[in-house]
């Protein structure tokens, strides 16, 4: 499997190139929540899969991630788009840099994965922290929505073994609501397929990729939801 960290330091850009081959996500986040006047935080926002979609209807957006190669193509791309709502900034997920009930809507995409899986040591108070941290900056009523995966190269959803357990602790400790969706990838040939597949996800599903010709790849997502109360 290639080494995430690595990418998000080192290969932004081709990052960037392969989450451009999926579907905006914004219905998904405004059936939840309308966006329209809010205070948002995008928590391991990457190269802006959300926050250069989500910065044109908000009164504020920041774009929060530990990797700075991958928010400097976030900063990029909301210049070149001639926003001035927003920020960004460098931080972990455990200790955000941020005032209390500062913000109406969270956002988190495939990002607390990497805190969560039963791979990594304390993952279970490591949940603890984030969710501590997002319901400290949330105001009276906010929203935090949160994506995973839950499979590429499947049709329906397959979560990781060593995801299941976060995804049963959002639910069962944190009350969160979830369902799912599908993510998939259009690439625009079978070489370019194969290349950003076998560059994130590895060597197995690329050759699932060439052998079944999968020029449109399937996946699917969670999503996790939470709304505070109103005080």
């Amino acid at each position: 499997m290639p080494n995430h960290t690595s990418i998000y330091e080192n290969e932004a850009e081709k990052y960037h190139e392969l989450i451009s081959k999926q579907a905006d996500l914004d219905l998904w986040i405004e059936e939840i929540r309308p966006l329209n006047g809010l205070d948002i935080v995008d928590l391991g926002a990457g190269t802006g899969r959300f926050t250069a979609s989500l910065a044109a209807k908000a009164k504020s957006i920041i774009a929060l991630d530990a990797s700075e190669a991958m928010l400097r193509i976030t900063a990029d791309r909301l210049t070149q788009a001639g926003l001035t709502n927003w920020r960004t900034q460098a931080s972990d997920h455990r200790k955000l840099p941020l005032e209390d009930q500062s913000a109406d809507l969270i956002v988190a995409g495939w990002s607390i994965c990497y805190l969560g899986s039963t791979n990594v040591q304390d993952w279970e108070q490591n949940i603890h922290q984030v969710i501590g941290e997002i319901k400290r900056v949330l105001r009276s009523n906010g929203t935090v929505i949160i994506f995973e995966t839950l499979g590429t190269g499947h049709d329906t959803p397959t979560a990781p073994d060593f995801l299941k357990s976060y995804y049963s602790m959002l639910v069962n400790n944190y009350g969160f609501s979830h369902k799912w969706i599908r993510t998939d990838y259009t690439f625009d040939s079978l070489l370019q397929a194969e290349e950003l597949t076998r560059f994130f996800f590895g060597e197995e599903l690329a050759e699932r990729v060439i052998n079944q010709n999968l020029v449109h790849l399937p996946e699917c997502a969670g999503i996790w939801w939470l709304q505070l109360p109103q005080v």
